[in-house]
């Protein structure tokens, strides 16, 4: 649904239980979509944020990787 500025600061709990129960609802102001409320949990789903720590988790085991370092000394940076 379509809500003009105006009448979603006015009716704004409607507009916020809309977007819970129908979807995303978009703020118009003098007839450019200016703004999009989502649910929490559609808006967690959409940018994949959520659990940082689980995020961590899956993240691939580093010890897996075969990683080679040089054996010779880093070069000499005059600062």
């Amino acid at each position: 649904m379509r809500w003009q500025l105006q009448e979603a600061k006015q009716r704004f709990s409607e507009v916020v239980r809309q977007a819970e129960g129908d979807g995303p609802q978009v703020v118009t102001r003098h007839g450019r979509d200016v703004a999009v409320i989502v649910a929490a949990d559609e808006y967690r789903r959409l940018t994949g944020s959520g659990d940082f720590k689980a995020f961590l988790a899956g993240a691939p085991d580093l010890d897996e990787l075969e990683i080679e370092r040089p054996s010779e000394m880093a070069r000499r940076v005059r600062l």
